[in-house]
């Protein structure tokens, strides 16, 4: 009988795996339910993101396997590090799977938790602040507004292996449309190597001239930004060098921020 998910009340114990979100880098910005997991854990695997700052956290004795998943990088295969942790888990060690952001936004939580339920390992789930959030928050904007936005989506610029252009899981044409009548704010991961694919369609519903922010290295020391708009999001990234992981937010929320009317350049030079 596949396990349950242990409730918010449980402790870590021998032969359970946790999730926990890392958050977007910034080990200050962790839960402190999250720094609790960590430091029971006997076990950690760690996504590639993941900073020293939040490692910290770690017990001396808990051995840490980097299980690298990044895009656009060779990465640990999906199935090797559910492997692991089922194994982990059966040897009696207290499991810390430690994932950048939020493991149940783009992080591949619900196949860890399907797998580990199916083997009947217990688990549990920890939020961490996704960078979409973080991002722009640090730049002083919010992701609503009642005056410029009523929604906000969160979407993968990344499509699943295998799928075509063509039958690509995102219809960003339909999606541009849906963001200008419903007033939505666009809130795109892994989008930086399809930018160019990504402007073409949302350029069929949006104006050129809707403002977007790039936001890259979210919460940490070498964070960067540029400010722009959709018609120049190509050329924005190009002429700041702006890379992954980054996020892209389009939409009114980014009008008229006195916050973020600087140039990347500045902003790294501060950072340094």
């Amino acid at each position: 009988m596949p396990a349950a998910i242990i409730t918010s009340e449980s402790q870590f114990h021998p032969g359970t795996v946790t999730l926990v979100g890392a958050g977007p880098g910034d080990p200050d910005l962790l839960t402190i339910k999250a720094a609790k997991a960590i430091a029971a854990a006997t076990v950690l695997l760690v996504d590639d993101l993941v900073g020293d700052g939040v490692l910290a956290h770690a017990s001396p004795s808990a051995r840490i396997v980097y299980v690298g998943k990044r895009g656009g990088c060779k990465s640990t295969p999906q199935a090797f590090i559910e492997k692991l942790m089922i194994m982990a888990a059966r040897e009696g060690e207290v499991v810390v799977r430690l994932k950048g952001g939020d493991p149940f936004i783009f992080g591949r939580g619900g196949e860890e938790v399907e797998h580990l339920r199916e083997a009947g390992i217990a688990v549990q789930v920890i939020n961490g602040i996704t960078s979409g959030l973080a991002g722009l928050t640090s730049l002083g904007v919010p992701l609503t507004h009642r005056d410029h936005a009523h929604g906000v989506v969160f979407i993968t610029g990344h499509a699943k292996p295998g799928i075509t252009h063509e039958s690509r899981g995102t219809d960003w044409q339909q999606l541009a449309a849906t963001a200008r009548d419903a007033k939505l704010t666009l809130v795109i991961y892994m989008g930086v190597s399809s930018a160019a694919q990504i402007q073409t369609d949302l350029l069929t519903g949006l104006p050129a001239d809707t403002p977007l922010a790039i936001v890259q290295h979210a919460s940490l020391p070498q964070q960067r930004h540029a400010v722009g708009t959709l018609g120049a999001l190509t050329d924005t990234l190009a002429r700041e060098g702006l890379g992954s992981p980054s996020v892209i937010v389009v939409g009114d929320v980014v009008r008229g921020i006195a916050a973020v009317a600087q140039p990347a350049g500045a902003q790294a030079r501060r950072a340094a």
